[in-house]
């Protein structure tokens, strides 16, 4: 193995990616399995067999394991167990699994309020719980990445959950950085721009709205989703063992461009 494999590789690493199914989630969890991880694909959508079938065709090292499981009503220790029966000690978490619900912010449904609080940053918060001990017990070195977005920094109309409980991940995320890193786990958040995914299919099904967040960026694209590959591997990896507390936005641009 050369330098550089040997730096970004998950070789004998087990992740649990949620989400995972399709888009973001399922392309971070394929770049695991070809950088060499047993990875867990957590999802309630039946898909994920056939995600974990597609990524198993062409890997060459890695493996993927398909886990149907609704985030929001089973319960979330029984499910990492299990994880942790079959794969073995999990050393690496993605909180990929998100919802958006844009209404009138002076009319929104507390509904969809609550629902994104669960899944967007309750989950999470959970998971964390449910992983860091069996990190803390067998001293693994944790890594743990959650899928933030632009909207963690910025605002956005009539969405107003969405802003809110990515901008309340993103500080949870540093608050389990300082608490967890006396043990080897790392906390970091991985912020996508506007990404093609089922998600923004309406976006970018509007000719005028999908120019309009092209021309926000600077290299002039939307992004896809094996563009948070790259560094998905680096935050999971040893190549950012010294790496912890931080954002990394792939976004084409859009947060840094002024005039």
């Amino acid at each position: 193995m050369s330098y550089l494999e040997d730096l970004f590789s998950l070789s004998e690493k087990v992740a649990l990616v949620t989400g995972a199914a399709r888009g973001n989630g399922a392309s971070i969890a394929a770049a695991f399995v070809n950088a060499g991880a047993k990875v867990a694909l957590v999802d309630k959508d039946a898909g994920v067999i056939e995600t974990c079938s597609e990524i198993n065709e062409t890997a060459s090292i890695g493996f993927s394991y398909p886990y149907i499981c609704d985030l929001l009503k089973d319960d979330l220790k029984k499910v990492v167990d299990k994880i942790e029966s079959d794969l073995g000690n999990i050393n690496i978490l993605v909180n990929n699994a998100g919802v958006s619900f844009g209404f009138d912010t002076l009319n929104y449904p507390s509904e969809y309020w609550d629902l994104t609080y669960k899944t967007n940053l309750k989950v999470p918060y959970e998971l964390i719980r449910c992983v860091t001990p069996s990190m803390i017990n067998h001293k693994n070195v944790g890594s743990i990445i959650n899928v933030t977005s632009l909207n963690s920094e910025l605002a956005f109309s009539n969405n107003p959950a969405y802003v809110a409980f990515k901008g309340g991940l993103k500080q949870l995320t540093k608050a389990f950085a300082l608490d967890l890193g006396k043990y080897g786990i790392r906390c970091n958040n991985l912020g996508p721009g506007y990404i093609r995914t089922e998600m923004t299919k309406k976006s970018w099904d509007d000719s005028k709205t999908r120019k309009q967040r092209s021309d926000r960026t600077i290299l002039g694209r939307w992004g896809i989703p094996s563009d948070l590959d790259g560094a998905a591997i680096f935050l999971a990896s040893d190549a950012s063992s010294y790496v912890t507390g931080q954002d990394i936005y792939v976004d084409g641009g859009w947060l840094i461009k002024g005039l």
